[in-house]
């Protein structure tokens, strides 16, 4: 694998899948023919824009595990934070 030496980084590039609900998947590949770019390059420049505010957001860590072992549900998703297409 090669480093990515554009925008200043020099990550390795991994494959990975991202779950999305159905219109956020729909907005995306959308943006991503309107822009002449990949689901990819979309993903990685809405990253680069939103981390700071998206550090700014209270941590999920717990001081007490749910009696069922299961994690809560975080507002708006089913729980696996991938959202829901319903």
């Amino acid at each position: 694998m090669s480093g990515d030496s554009r925008g200043g980084s020099t990550a390795t590039k991994r494959k990975v899948t991202l779950y999305f609900n159905s219109v956020m998947l729909a907005e995306t590949q959308h943006e991503a023919i309107r822009q002449d770019r990949s689901i990819s390059w979309i993903i990685q420049a809405a990253w680069r824009r939103a981390r700071d505010e998206i550090r700014k957001l209270p941590s999920a860590a717990r001081t007490e595990a749910p009696a069922s072992g299961v994690d809560a549900k975080a507002p708006g998703d089913g729980g696996d934070g991938a959202g829901s297409d319903s």
